[in-house]
C-alpha cells in the first residue's frame, strides 16, 4: 500500500476485530463487515474504483463487486479460498499470535506486522470460518463480471494454491496468477515482482484486457 500510494490514492480499512476497529463480536459477520466497506465508501465519497482484498478481504471485496458492480473498475483478489477444504485447520484452533509467527516466520522484519496481528480478535476469524462454511464459492467467485486479477502464493500453507481444475471456475474476466516463491503474502515474499504487478494492474487502461497482465522478474524505475 505504501507504495501504490506514491502513484495512487489508496485507503486501507480495518474490519470489525482487526486493527484499530471495533472489538464488536455482533458485527463480525460478513453482512457487517460488508455495510462497513460499503459505509466508508458512501461517506468518503469514492467512486469508480480498484479494490483489493487478501484473504477475507478478497471474500468481501467479491460480495462488494457483485452488489456494486457499477462501482467497481476492476479487483484484485489475494488468496480467496476456493472452498472451507482449501483451508489449514491450524486457522480454527490458532490463536492470532500464534498464527502470526507460523506465517511471517521469525525474521525481525516482520515484528510490526506480528504486532498488529495481537490486536485481532480470535473471535473474528472464528466467526469468518464459521460463516464461510455456508458460502458457495463457485457462486460468490462468479457473481461479479468485473475484470478480476486472482493471486495466489505458490507455498501459500493457509490458503490452497487452486489447481486446474479450480482455475476453470474462475469468471470469464478473471486472469490467475501464482508467484512460485511465496506463501500467504506475496506482497512481502516476493515484493518487488508484486509492486510491478500492482502498479501495472492500477494502470492498465479500460478497453486492455488483464489477461495481458504477467508478473515480471524485477521492478525497473522508469527514466524519461
Amino acid at each position: 500500500m505504501q507504495f501504490a500510494s506514491t502513484f495512487y490514492r489508496t485507503y486501507s480499512l480495518d474490519l470489525w476485530g482487526f486493527g484499530d476497529s471495533a472489538k464488536l463480536t455482533s458485527r463480525y459477520s460478513f453482512e457487517w463487515q460488508i455495510a462497513l466497506l460499503a459505509g466508508f465508501v458512501e461517506h468518503m465519497g469514492i467512486r469508480n474504483f480498484s479494490i483489493i482484498g487478501h484473504g477475507l478481504g478478497a471474500i468481501l471485496a467479491l460480495y462488494f463487486a457483485g452488489d456494486r458492480p457499477m462501482e467497481i473498475d476492476q479487483l484484485m483478489v489475494i488468496g480467496y479460498p476456493l472452498g472451507s477444504h482449501a483451508i489449514n485447520h491450524r486457522l480454527a484452533s490458532g490463536s492470532p499470535i500464534q498464527l502470526a509467527d507460523w506465517l511471517f516466520g521469525k525474521s525481525i522484519d516482520t515484528k510490526a506486522l506480528k504486532d498488529d496481528s495481537s490486536r485481532t480478535d480470535s473471535q473474528a476469524i472464528t466467526t469468518t470460518l464459521a460463516q464461510f462454511r455456508k458460502v458457495n464459492w463457485r457462486q460468490l467467485s462468479s457473481r461479479t463480471q468485473r475484470p478480476s486479477l486472482w493471486l495466489y502464493g505458490q507455498d501459500d500453507p493457509l490458503i490452497k494454491c487452486p489447481g486446474e481444475k479450480e482455475i476453470s471456475f474462475f469468471p470469464r474476466t478473471g486472469h490467475f496468477l501464482p508467484f512460485e516463491k511465496s506463501g500467504h503474502y506475496p506482497m512481502l515474499d516476493e515484493p518487488h515482482k508484486f509492486n510491478r504487478l500492482l502498479i501495472d494492474f492500477l494502470s492498465i487502461s479500460s478497453d486492455q484486457d488483464l489477461h495481458e497482465l504477467q508478473i515480471k522478474e524485477e521492478w525497473r524505475r522508469r527514466i524519461r
